[in-house]
């Protein structure tokens, strides 16, 4: 399960309101090699056959299967610090997986 903590909530469905889109589901996408994976997030405006769903604490997440596979516990979280305000997005099971031949995102052999 993927937690979104309630900052994290109030976070995005303050942007979600604001940008006009409010009950849109949020996208967590992969950037980067499979040596230094990064996650972000967007609004997903679409949603394939092939999208694997889920929600939590009021949010819809949407994740491309192949992102999915190496993605099934984490959280997502908003902080404000002297850098200035973050989603910081967390795997659980980053570079512990034994999937890398489906997924690629973890540099297990």
């Amino acid at each position: 399960m993927i937690e979104i903590t309630n900052r994290a909530a109030a976070e995005l469905k303050a942007l979600m309101e604001d940008s006009g889109k409010s009950g849109s589901a949020i996208r967590i996408y992969i950037t980067g090699s499979s040596i230094d994976a990064r996650y972000g997030l967007a609004l997903a405006d679409d949603i394939n056959d092939n999208d694997i769903t889920m929600e939590n604490n009021g949010i819809k997440i949407v994740m491309a299967s192949d992102v999915a596979v190496g993605f099934t516990d984490g959280s997502i979280d908003f902080v404000t610090d002297r850098t200035g305000k973050n989603f910081i997005i967390q795997n659980a099971e980053s570079g512990t997986c034994d999937n890398c031949d489906e997924c690629g995102i973890c540099d297990a052999d």
